[in-house]
């Protein structure tokens, strides 16, 4: 009895192990299918997340090519824009242009329109200044500018030409002193010598214009020995080149005798020949033969002193030679 209790004992011990074994045995299996299930969700995420990752990748590129495209449609549309923009602003500037010159032709036709009507500009004074040979009236009357006359109404040059008909004036200068005064500045020639010519006299200044014929020579030195022609002796006209060329010796020639205080007691210079100048010294009673242009210093230095010598004795100082090589000036009296 007590071994059938030990062996029902030991069957039930052992069906108990194996009982504890297939319940074991079915908790692995339980296990294994959860891991390996759990391992598929793991790599079934990893993969979705892979191609999530892929997709999100070819998003990101879709976009940033989208975005080059919107950026570089942007860019073109904003470069249109701009050029409407600029052809815009030149055209408001173009507008704005032309009004303000309507405007400032407006106001300058305005102004001319004014200043060339208005009373207020109407001359009430011409001044003359600078002027010692002619009169003032002389060269108001010249001008042909009236009183009351338009202040604007005149071109200066007109007025200059119409002045500077009088061979007496070189230079003349107008100005406008607003609002109705007028100034004329006039610089004047002036008479050096008197050119014999057909019994009269015209006088020139050092430049070899001829500024009036008259009949005295007014105490001026006489020229004499010209070669211009008759009809070209007429106020405001010039020597002929010749004499001019000899009336610059003169001039040489007097310069330096008014070192020695001569030049006031010639009386005329012959200038026929260039190469003999002859000199006359009337209240002197003497000719002198310069010769020509050379060594003048020292020849009128040996005309000073054979003048002491030979005080009031009428006759010719010779000085016509090169004093440089020996020729020696000498007087000789009148036969």
């Amino acid at each position: 009895m007590s071994k059938k209790k030990k062996q029902g004992s030991d069957l039930y011990y052992l069906e108990q192990q194996r009982e504890q074994e297939k319940k074991e045995t079915i908790e692995q299996m339980m296990k294994r299918k959860k891991d390996k299930e759990r391992k598929q969700r793991i790599e079934e995420k990893k993969k979705q997340e892979f191609i999530s990752n892929q997709f999100d990748s070819e998003m990101e590129k879709v976009i940033q090519m989208t975005n080059k495209n919107n950026q570089k449609q942007e860019q073109e549309r904003r470069k249109k824009i701009s050029k409407q923009e600029k052809k815009r602003l030149k055209k408001i500037k173009k507008i704005k242009t032309i009004l303000k010159l309507i405007v400032l032709i407006g106001l300058i036709s305005g102004s001319i329109t004014f200043a060339l009507t208005s009373p207020i500009f109407n001359i009430k004074d011409i001044k003359v200044e600078e002027n010692n040979k002619i009169p003032s009236e002389t060269i108001v009357s010249l001008s042909t500018l009236q009183i009351e006359e338009n202040i604007f109404k005149f071109y200066n040059k007109t007025i200059e030409n119409n002045i500077k008909e009088n061979p007496y004036i070189e230079k003349v200068s107008i100005h406008r002193k607003l609002p109705n005064t007028v100034e004329i500045k006039v610089t004047e020639r002036v008479a050096q010598y008197a050119v014999d010519y057909m019994g009269q006299y015209a006088y020139i200044n050092t430049q070899g214009y001829i500024l009036e014929i008259a009949q005295t020579n007014n105490n001026m030195p006489i020229i004499q020995g010209v070669t211009t022609k008759e009809d070209e002796f007429k106020p405001g006209k010039r020597l002929c080149d010749e004499d001019l060329n000899r009336l610059e010796d003169t001039i040489q020639i007097m310069s330096v005798m008014k070192e020695s205080g001569l030049n006031e007691e010639v009386t005329s210079i012959d200038i026929s020949n260039k190469n003999e100048y002859i000199i006359y010294l009337a209240d002197e009673k003497k000719k002198i033969h310069i010769g020509d242009t050379s060594n003048l210093s020292n020849k009128i230095l040996y005309v000073q002193a054979i003048i002491e010598q030979e005080k009031n004795t009428e006759g010719d100082i010779f000085v016509n030679g090169d004093i440089n090589n020996g020729f020696n000036p000498y007087f000789r009296d009148k036969v």
